[in-house]
């Protein structure tokens, strides 16, 4: 990430007359009452929801000039209305997850449908049409074969890990064999990933005095169309997976018309193909797994163009265990090998941050519950040793009662070099708290 210097502003539909935020809560909540009308052999709907408070303010002390609100990096109140219809004697089902919220940073209000699909269910395959969250992979907070949109800046500032995913608007095939099973994904309107922000972020630019600069997305047309196919079985209790994607990168590249001096710059989102593999098995006492994806930088095979990624291997392994006493333990290795390093070097421009061909993670993850599970307490730790940088992320959360959570948590951001992918959040490292009510 460290080559972004731009964040469009993709995924929420801002709405600045606050009275126009009701009408999309008005017609999700018409909808699901419509649901609830009684049908022959029918079961009812199931209705839920919560209000939430999630505050985060930068703790290094940095004024980033041009923000809002300075040491406030995020300040909002959310509410989630989710309804799900599936009656027992049918095929169809729906669901159905819309929010509204206020945003204290932009002074704003807004609403977003997380999901919201239809699925017809039958013996030997199903299918689901509608906005929906897709997971795949086996690693924990590293992605390899997951090429699905997620939302990095929610997760640099302490929202609720489940805002790290996005919401795809595609259709899903899923077939069910006793050979094998399948999941196949056709996805006709490309979203990318939400990457930290002007405004809130300090980070790495390197052509800061250049303000000529558009976003290019891919046109909603059938060439541009996504698609994504994942085929798994248990064998001798390992669960196998095998992947393959063709679309676009979800992070933009830089095409400039002269990259020693811009006078523009254009973001851009060039093409992508993966194909990749993953294991996982109970071993050694715990769990083993791995996984490996090959990207394929079809626009950039010949790794002479400095702003797309060249291609490159990615693979990781992990062990997970759990203890005595509700502790688990997880550790990964991770890595990235970038293919044609030679030309990578040959045309890299100065202002850029040259990588090592192998780029490495180590991570860990270690959770506790305590008091019936009523408290938990985790860490999570990204390091890098080839860049030198590091992400920390202690948090601690209580069940108060079994509707009322509270979380405190840290992002604490550090590196040798301001250009890293950690070491350019330095001085964003901040405290976030969290309060929701589930009903």
């Amino acid at each position: 990430m460290d080559k972004v210097i731009y964040n469009p502003k993709f995924c929420y539909r801002k709405i600045r007359d606050s009275k126009r935020i009701i009408y999309p809560f008005l017609l999700l909540s018409f909808g699901l009452r419509l649901l609830s009308l009684p049908a022959y052999g029918a079961e009812g709907p199931s209705l839920k929801g919560f209000l939430q408070t999630n505050y985060s303010a930068r703790i290094t002390g940095v004024k980033l000039p041009g923000a809002k609100r300075q040491e406030l990096m995020l300040g909002e109140e959310r509410g989630r209305l989710e309804g799900s219809y599936y009656p027992s004697d049918a095929r169809v089902g729906f669901d159905v997850k819309g929010e509204v919220f206020h945003d204290w940073v932009e002074d704003d209000w807004g609403a977003v449908l997380r999901e919201g699909y239809m699925d017809y269910l039958m013996d030997k395959f199903d299918v689901r049409i509608g906005r929906q969250i897709v997971t795949w992979g086996v690693g924990d907070l590293l992605f390899i074969n997951d090429v699905f949109p997620k939302d990095w800046e929610a997760f640099y500032l302490g929202r609720p890990l489940e805002y790290l995913k996005y919401g795809i608007d595609a259709g899903k095939l899923n077939l069910y064999t006793d050979l094998i099973s399948a999941e196949f994904i056709v996805i006709p309107h490309f979203t990318p990933d939400n990457i930290p922000s002007v405004g809130r972020f300090f980070f790495f630019d390197p052509y800061p005095n250049i303000t000529n600069r558009e976003v290019e997305k891919p046109k909603t047309v059938f060439g541009n169309t996504e698609y994504a196919l994942r085929m798994y079985e248990s064998l001798a209790g390992a669960d196998l997976s095998a992947y393959a994607y063709k679309g676009f990168y979800r992070d933009p590249a830089m095409r400039a018309d002269n990259f020693t001096s811009p006078t523009k710059i254009s973001l851009v989102f060039p093409e992508l193909a993966v194909y990749g593999a993953s294991f996982q098995k109970s071993a050694l006492g715990g769990v083993v797994s791995a996984e490996y994806g090959y990207y394929d930088s079809i626009d950039d095979r010949n790794g002479k163009n400095p702003g797309i990624e060249n291609s490159q291997s990615k693979f990781l392994i992990g062990y997970q265990k759990a203890f005595q006493n509700d502790l688990t333990i997880g550790l990964q290795y991770y890595g990235e090998l970038m293919s044609q390093y030679k030309e990578y070097k040959a045309n890299l421009p100065p202002a850029f941050f040259r990588k090592k061909k192998i780029h490495q993670y180590i991570t860990l993850r270690v959770t506790k519950f305590l008091k019936y599970q009523t408290v938990k307490l985790s860490l999570f730790t990204f390091y890098s040793p080839d860049e030198e940088d590091f992400f920390i992320t202690p948090e601690a959360s209580i069940n108060v009662t079994d509707n009322m959570l509270l979380a405190l948590g840290v992002n604490i951001f550090a590196g040798v070099k301001d250009n890293t992918t950690f070491g350019q959040q330095h001085k964003n490292s901040n405290l976030y708290v969290l309060a929701r009510c589930s009903f």
